[in-house]
């Protein structure tokens, strides 16, 4: 039998699997939900019924009570049918898109990405919307299988009055269901459209926000704003597309089943009229006609759910069966080893190569800010083994061949612009609540003015990307998170480009202390981390093109000095 991670995940393999966990809580509602619709009904029936009992001359205070007494438990199956029974579906409903937006998360949030074309907010859509339309599935079924009992039942009622009654019904209901099958095919798609252009103007949005403060720098917002009205707009134009769509599959179910009930009333006239029926059969038949409005209006909407619900899953699948960008091995490096890079060629990165011994602290100054971007990537995994030529080594071990579980425990790479999220100091800085060097992580950051500056302390409230604290704040924070994780090996990330001179020379010696003894690697061209470093590896061109302490570089080397030098 295939596990979770082995079965494909194709729109169908969901909805299947939906629905095949909770068949329990779908028998029930459908059962609930088929008496719900049994006793809407036989409402118009048993009218029907008093009426010619009533006609014959049963006119007695004894039958009265008895159909009082029979409307009575008619009414009570219809309401406690309905609350129990829609209150077990929703339930199976939530708890099942639960389930998906769980399963998405936990894919966007792998070790490994998955070699899928979706930006984060695209995944973000996938895992709230779709994984909600998906799960209507589970009310979908349920309701469908209700409304058909409810059409069979007035079919049954009305083919025992005439058998051409009953008949009008199903040919009827099956030429509404054909009709309407059609219409729900292009909502599908159109959703499918929708969702997809919906999470791309997501994506933009995120992506602006992250760079909004770099885009004023050199005066992009206007042309990123710009990017993103027309993303918004094309959403925009096919959400009207999708509303139009249901709107004439909504009037088209109303009209069709407006024209059945009339066609079911009519009939049932003449048929009165000559004869052929007894007025508490027509009673009943005209009933009918009314109460059918309704499960004829759920049946004719299903299809289009299930619909939504396909294209929904269809989307969740583009996550969840995309295959790893790649195989990560299952060694573990040694503590305490060296970190080494071997000819590595990457991007900028032409023939790197350098070796930072055990408990060494590194500076590397690098000319070009792309080639520090393309170095951070490879350290961090963020760039498969086999996507550049070159070996990087971690205790003597290759890259290629550990885990990256057991790399993120060994090296941490801290980005220059790492997030920030909702939730308080501490939580930011400890995220798992297991770190036992966050009073120390606080103060080599210099995030004690902050801490200091709050009745909270570390508890004080934190917005979410930090959307109340300075930039500054921000970046020692997120430079107090990865000073908490003491890891064995440590690369920062120009980790104080927001921080004023006197703060950033604090912050470099701390680090320096407080990192005593464990390698650390600062990507940065800060003096006062150059400084506070054991030696200086020069970046330019994609290769170390020197290395020396930061002082003997600025004395002799005068293209160091105009590049770090401030």
């Amino acid at each position: 039998m295939k596990t979770d991670k082995q079965r494909p995940r194709e729109g169908a393999a969901i909805l299947r699997t939906a629905l095949r966990r909770n068949l329990g809580a779908m028998a029930w509602g459908t059962l609930l939900m088929g008496l719900y619709q049994a006793g809407e009904t036989a409402f118009p029936i048993a009218l029907g019924l008093i009426v010619e009992h009533t006609m014959r001359g049963g006119r007695s205070l004894q039958a009265l009570a008895v159909s009082i007494g029979a409307l009575a438990v008619i009414i009570t199956t219809v309401s406690l049918s309905w609350r129990f029974g829609m209150r077990i579906l929703q339930k199976a409903n939530t708890t099942e898109a639960h389930r998906w937006r769980v399963k998405v998360a936990a894919c966007g949030l792998q070790p490994v990405a998955r070699d899928v074309d979706l930006k984060s907010g695209e995944v973000l859509t996938i895992a709230t919307e779709d994984a909600d339309q998906t799960a209507d599935i589970i009310e979908v079924v349920p309701l469908l299988i209700s409304s058909l009992v409810a059409v069979l039942v007035a079919a049954v009622a009305l083919g025992l009055a005439d058998v051409r009654l009953g008949l009008l019904v199903i040919v009827g209901t099956v030429a509404i269901l054909s009709i309407l099958s059609v219409m729900s095919k292009r909502i599908g798609s159109s959703t499918q459209e929708q969702q997809a252009r919906v999470a791309r103007a997501g994506a933009k949005v995120a992506d602006l926000i992250t760079g909004l403060r770099p885009l004023h720098g050199f005066g992009g917002n206007h042309a990123a704003f710009r990017s993103y009205r027309e993303v918004s707009t094309e959403a925009k134009h096919q959400s009207i597309t999708v509303a139009k769509v249901n709107g004439a599959y909504a009037g088209t179910a109303l009209a069709l089943n407006a024209v059945l009930a009339g066609a079911v009333t009519l009939t049932a006239g003449w048929l009165a009229f000559e004869g052929r029926i007894t007025i508490g059969e027509l009673v009943m038949a005209v009933g009918l006609a009314q109460f059918i409005m309704e499960p004829l209006k759920l049946f004719s909407e299903m299809p289009k759910y299930v619909m939504i619900a396909r294209a929904s899953a269809e989307r969740m699948a583009l996550v969840l069966s995309a295959p790893p960008v790649m195989t990560p091995g299952s060694e573990h490096p040694s503590p305490g080893g060296d970190l080494e890079i071997d000819c590595v060629r990457h991007g900028t990165l032409t023939d790197l190569k350098f070796r930072v011994k055990a408990g060494e602290f590194v500076a590397i100054a690098p000319y070009q800010p792309r080639a520090a971007a393309d170095l951070a990537a490879v350290l961090a995994v963020r760039v498969p083994p086999a996507a550049y030529e070159g070996t990087v080594r971690i205790g003597d071990k290759d890259l290629a061949d550990l885990s990256v579980e057991a790399v993120r425990e060994h090296l941490l790479v801290n980005p220059y612009d790492g997030e920030i999220f909702a939730g308080t100091l501490r939580t930011n800085i400890d995220p798992s609540g297991t770190s036992r060097t966050v009073p120390e992580a606080v103060e080599a950051s210099m995030l004690t003015d902050v801490v200091a500056l709050h009745r909270e302390g570390l508890d004080y409230g934190v917005r979410d990307r930090g959307a109340n604290l300075s930039g500054g704040q921000r970046q020692r924070l997120s430079l107090a998170r990865a000073l908490a994780a003491d890891t064995d090996v440590l690369v920062l990330h120009d980790p104080t480009t927001a921080v004023d001179a006197v703060t950033e020379q604090l912050v470099a010696r701390n680090v320096a202390k407080l990192r005593l003894g464990r390698t650390t690697i600062v990507i940065t061209s800060s003096p006062a981390f150059l400084d506070a470093a054991d030696r200086v590896l020069v970046l330019d061109d994609g290769v170390i093109a020197a290395e020396d302490t930061h002082r003997n570089l600025l004395a002799n080397d005068e293209t160091y000095c105009l590049a770090v030098a401030r």
